[in-house]
């Protein structure tokens, strides 16, 4: 990473934003945190203060990514566009409202926010955006039908800006988490023990058996990998996705 580049993160506050926020800022980058909640941003930035700027809000109101846009400094090389998923349920569960809220939540915002910051990065002719999703964009994952079925939508949006942006100095790529040590996926350990009635540990332990590696994941190792993602090093590769889900994709 090089001092004069800067960067965005959204779903800074908590997670695996939070962890790729952090690593930027502990390798000197500007960043740009976004969240609706300030109390960790403010944390970062107190250990950060010439680095960190934190602008406060809901991603899922265009008016905000707007003036989330107007507000970027003319530095930015890299965006981690990211935010926190939908709520546990299966189909027969969901009403359209949910759909319709889960559609703002995990597609509108995010292509919003993308032809924003497309044009500065064309202009400079570099450019680095890497979505954070789920392992759930190739497979369907128990009691999560509204992502399963949504987030699948992002990796057409992806390929798609690979094959418009061709020799543009840009490159898009994803990552797909699975079962991570965040609060996240807490709303799944819930809603297993209540379908089950058993105790949340015991949900977190019959989850965790279904890894192959027998593991959660942890943010640190999940930032690492974003962090190369988005640095000058990985230039060679676009349009891709990156499973960090112990293998259960296999």
């Amino acid at each position: 990473m090089q001092t004069q580049r800067s960067f965005l993160v959204t779903g800074a506050s908590s997670g695996l934003g939070y962890a790729v926020a952090s690593g930027l800022l502990e390798k000197g980058c500007a960043t740009v945190v976004t969240a609706r909640s300030t109390q960790t941003l403010e944390a970062l930035k107190e250990k950060h203060p010439s680095l960190c700027t934190i602008i406060a809000g809901d991603l899922t109101q265009p008016n905000f990514i707007e003036h989330l846009a107007q507000q970027l400094p003319p530095s930015l090389s890299g965006a981690f566009i990211n935010a926190g998923g939908p709520p546990a349920a299966r189909l027969n569960e969901l009403t359209l409202e949910q759909w319709d809220e889960a559609y703002r939540l995990l597609i509108r915002w995010k292509i919003q926010l993308t032809q924003l910051l497309l044009p500065l990065f064309i202009k400079k002719k570099y450019g680095r955006i890497v979505f954070s999703e789920s392992t759930s964009v190739t497979r369907p994952v128990e009691n999560l039908g509204l992502s399963s079925s949504l987030r699948m939508a992002i990796i057409g949006y992806m390929k798609t800006l690979v094959l418009e942006n061709q020799g543009s100095g840009l490159t898009f790529n994803m990552l797909a988490p699975g079962f991570h040590e965040t609060k996240a996926v807490e709303r799944l350990f819930k809603k297993k023990s209540e379908q089950q009635n058993i105790s949340r540990d015991a949900a977190k332990e019959q989850m965790q058996q279904t890894v192959p590696t027998r593991s959660m994941g942890q943010p640190e190792d999940f930032a690492a990998l974003a962090l190369w993602l988005l640095s000058p090093q990985s230039n060679f590769i676009t349009g891709q996705i990156l499973h960090l889900d112990g293998g259960t994709s296999v």
